[in-house]
């Protein structure tokens, strides 16, 4: 009895953790081409627009490196990449907390409505030698070489039926040499044959993105002298200062990778840093968020102006974009509103709908009908 009592505790803690989980995916688009609008064969049902209207509405002061997911997944929806490789290979760099890896989930959650739904290698757990078999598989002689078993997901990679597979290689630059030599073989014939030849991943049906903050430092140093005086006085044309940065950010990456890994990626794209101007448009972005998992609660949440303005200004943070933001977003909002919740708050009398008003230097919330 005791260890069906542990199997029935394990599976109910599985199906709320799903259940959480799921909250962020309540409106996935309907990624699915109108019956009647084909105008060639092909064999990706998914529809551009649909998809690149949810990536927009979450993807937010990025707009170059959108509008190049966008051109992307029109060569995919057209079929016209190349069959023994990869449908498509892109690199983000730019500092933390800019989007690079909010723009594969919004990806993932618009084609397949889950956020979670693509194959993430995190490439910080491969940054030593002997990790490397964690991606390629065992050698022939060691234990676990005959299954053949890596942390990639095949299901993941190869997507579903008229919709592509996702991979993300995250924090690329925190990789080990065999890793990176092992991806030279995946970008060129979109084929992972792992060291003891007992199996082998397709990646011909997959989009792989990677991340990496590599040259992030020189980036931010760069920024803030164009921020001086007399720079910032100086006129540069935006064609100017994203060809500057990608010269930059190029030479950084030859001097981490061997000019053939460099030559195979598809596209590489520099994100921007976190600006003043868009960090209200990314608190309402929060707070859509947080309304999705108050929802369980039949609670809908409205920030006062004032403190959208607190929010904005305690969580601008240019070095740590918007995880300083959500920071600031969990207190100044989500632990008062926790509070409330659990002491204040009455479902039977209080209205559905919440605001949030600043008095006294506090937020403080008031239910309204």
């Amino acid at each position: 009895m005791p260890f069906l009592n542990d199997m029935l505790d394990e599976s109910n803690r599985r199906r709320l953790e799903a259940e959480r989980l799921a909250e962020e995916n309540l409106e996935p688009a309907i990624a699915t081409q109108p019956a009647g609008q084909e105008r060639i064969q092909s064999r990706y049902r998914f529809n551009v627009e649909g998809v690149m209207a949810v990536v927009r509405r979450e993807i937010i002061g990025q707009d170059e490196a959108v509008d190049a997911l966008e051109r992307m997944l029109r060569i995919v929806r057209a079929d016209i990449a190349d069959p023994r490789r990869p449908l498509h290979t892109a690199l983000f760099l730019g500092p933390t907390g800019v989007g690079k890896t909010e723009l594969v989930r919004a990806l993932a959650r618009a084609l397949h409505g889950d956020a979670d739904a693509f194959c993430r290698v995190d490439m910080n757990t491969l940054s030593q030698e002997h990790y490397a078999a964690a991606l390629t598989g065992a050698p022939p002689g060691y234990v676990g070489s005959k299954e053949g078993t890596t942390i990639l997901n095949q299901a993941l990679i190869e997507g579903s039926l008229g919709k592509p597979g996702i991979v993300l290689f995250d924090e690329l630059e925190k990789a080990s040499d065999e890793v990176v030599q092992a991806l030279l073989n995946v970008f060129d014939n979109g084929m992972l044959t792992v060291a003891s030849g007992e199996r082998t991943y397709s990646f011909r049906n997959a989009l792989i993105f990677m991340t990496s903050n590599l040259g992030a430092r020189r980036l931010q140093r760069h920024e803030e002298r164009r921020e001086r005086f007399p720079f910032r006085y100086l006129p540069v044309s935006h064609r100017q200062r994203r060809a500057r940065l990608s010269g930059m950010m190029e030479k950084e990456l030859l001097r981490r990778f061997p000019p053939e890994f460099v030559n195979r990626i598809d596209t590489i794209t520099v994100f921007n840093w976190i600006h003043g101007t868009i960090v209200e448009r990314l608190v309402d972005l929060e707070t859509e968020r947080l309304n999705r998992r108050l929802r369980k609660h039949g609670v809908e949440l409205r920030l006062h102006a004032a403190v959208r303005r607190l929010v904005a200004r305690e969580g601008f943070d240019r070095k740590f974009g918007a995880r300083s933001l959500r920071r600031a977003m969990r207190h100044k909002v989500e632990a008062p509103l926790a509070e409330y919740l659990l002491t204040d708050f009455s479902a039977g009398t209080d209205g559905p709908r919440l605001e949030a008003r600043l008095e006294g230097g506090r937020v403080r919330f008031v239910a309204t009908t």
